[in-house]
C-alpha cells in the first residue's frame, strides 16, 4: 500500500508516551499507508533517542531532533515539510488527543467534504475534562471565541491542536505562517487567502498519559500573538513586538525604582538612573522569558541564572548607554524623566538584537 497520512508529532519529553501510541496510531490506521514523524526540540529525556530505536524496528517511524530551534507550531511545519505522503495530520504525543478519529479525519479530507477536519474539545459529544481544571478550560473557552474572530472561519475549537489537511495545501501556507507559539491550526485557517472549509469531530480530551503539561497561563496569549502577525506583522516583527511590550512595562519599574531611588531617597541622579536600569533589566528578563521566548524558555535555576547572566552582559552596552545619555541630558537641564526615557531608548534595539541571539538563539 502507498504512504497515504503522515502523523506528525511535536514532542518535548515525551520518551514514555511513545511507543504506546505509536501502537495505537496502528490499531486506529492498519499496520501499512501511513508514517509517525516524531519532530523532537532536543529532550532531555531522551525522546528522540527513544523515537530512533522505534524506527529502527518499525519503518513507519521517522524522527527530527532539531538543535538550537523549539517550539510546537514550527516543529510542526517542520514535520508538515518532511513527508511525501499526500494528507497530514498534526497531534499531541501525550495520549490527549484519541488516534481512533484519524480515519474519520482523514475521510472527511479525502473526500473534499472538507479542506481541514479538526478534533474539537467543545462541539457536542466532545469533553475537555482533559484540561485538569475548570480555570484552564474557562480560559480556553474565552480564548476560542476571540480566535474565531481572527481566523473568519466558525468553528467551536480554533485552539485545537489535532486536525488534518492536504499536505500541499499546508505547503503553500507554510511561507506564510509565523512559527510562533503553540496553535498552528489558528496561523494556517489566518493564513489562507480565502476561507478554509472545516469539518469537526468530537473529541474526549483526555488526561495526559505520562510526564507534565508543557503549557501554562502564557498560553491564553497565543490569540494575541496572532492577531498581532496578522495586522501588523508584516511591519514591525511579531518577536519585537513582544519584547518591545515587555519593555513598555519595563519602563513603570524603571520609572518607580527611580523615582524611589532619587526622589525619595534623595540619592544623585545618576545613582538612581543606574539601579533602575539594573531592576528594569531583570524585571525585562523574567518576563521575556516567560512570555517573549516561551517557545524556547530558559528553565531550572542553572539555566535561568545563565540566561540572566547572559541578559545582562549584552546588554550592558545598552546599559551605559543609557545612563549616559539620560545622566548628560539632566545635567543640561531637561526633566528628569524625560532624559530616562531618552536613556532607556538608546538601548532598546541593541538589547533586542544581542539578546535575541546570544539569550534565547539565533532568530
Amino acid at each position: 500500500m502507498t504512504l497515504k497520512l503522515a502523523i506528525v508529532l511535536p514532542t518535548l519529553d515525551e520518551r514514555d508516551n511513545l511507543a504506546p501510541l505509536i501502537e495505537r496510531i496502528g490499531a486506529a490506521l492498519g499496520e501499512t499507508g501511513w508514517e509517525a514523524i516524531v519532530v523532537d526540540d532536543d529532550s532531555a529525556d531522551g525522546t528522540a533517542d527513544e523515537a530512533r530505536r522505534l524506527a529502527q524496528a518499525d519503518l513507519r517511524v521517522r524522527v527530527i531532533q532539531r538543535i538550537g530551534r523549539s517550539g510546537l507550531a514550527s516543529a510542526a511545519i517542520e514535520g508538515i515539510c518532511a513527508t511525501a505522503a499526500p494528507f497530514v495530520a498534526v497531534m499531541d504525543a501525550d495520549h490527549q488527543h484519541d488516534p481512533a478519529l484519524l480515519p474519520a479525519l482523514l475521510a472527511a479530507v479525502e473526500s473534499d467534504e472538507a479542506d481541514v477536519a479538526v478534533a474539537s474539545r467543545f462541539v457536542a459529544g466532545g469533553d475537555a475534562g482533559g484540561l485538569a481544571s475548570e480555570r484552564r478550560e474557562r480560559g480556553s473557552r474565552l480564548a476560542n471565541r476571540l480566535a474565531r474572530r481572527l481566523a473568519g472561519v466558525e468553528l467551536s475549537d480554533p485552539m485545537s491542536g489535532y486536525f488534518l489537511l492536504r499536505t500541499d495545501r499546508a505547503r503553500a501556507l507554510a511561507p506564510r505562517l509565523s512559527g510562533i507559539g503553540f496553535k498552528i491550526l489558528l496561523d494556517l485557517l489566518a493564513a489562507s487567502s480565502e476561507p478554509l472549509r472545516v469539518r469537526e469531530f468530537p473529541l474526549r480530551f483526555a488526561e495526559r498519559r505520562a510526564g507534565a503539561s508543557k503549557l501554562d497561563r502564557a498560553v491564553a496569549f497565543d490569540f494575541l500573538v496572532g492577531l498581532y502577525e496578522r495586522l501588523l506583522g508584516r511591519i514591525v516583527p511579531t518577536r519585537f513586538a513582544l519584547f518591545a511590550t515587555v519593555g513598555a512595562l519595563g519602563v513603570g519599574v524603571h520609572m518607580t525604582v527611580l523615582a524611589l531611588v532619587y526622589l525619595a531617597a534623595g540619592s544623585g541622579f545618576a545613582l538612581g538612573q543606574a539601579v533602575a536600569t539594573f531592576a528594569a533589566m531583570s524585571f525585562n528578563f523574567w518576563l521575556n522569558n516567560w512570555l517573549t521566548y516561551r517557545d524556547r524558555r530558559l528553565r531550572g535555576a542553572g539555566a535561568m541564572l545563565r540566561g540572566w547572566l547572559g541578559f545582562c552582559a549584552t546588554c550592558a552596552v545598552g546599559a551605559v548607554a543609557n545612563v549616559a545619555v539620560a545622566s548628560l541630558l539632566d545635567a543640561r537641564g531637561v526633566y528628569w524623566m524625560l532624559a530616562a526615557l531618552a536613556g532607556i531608548v538608546v538601548g532598546a534595539v541593541w538589547n533586542y538584537a544581542l539578546s535575541s541571539r546570544f539569550v534565547w538563539g539565533r532568530y
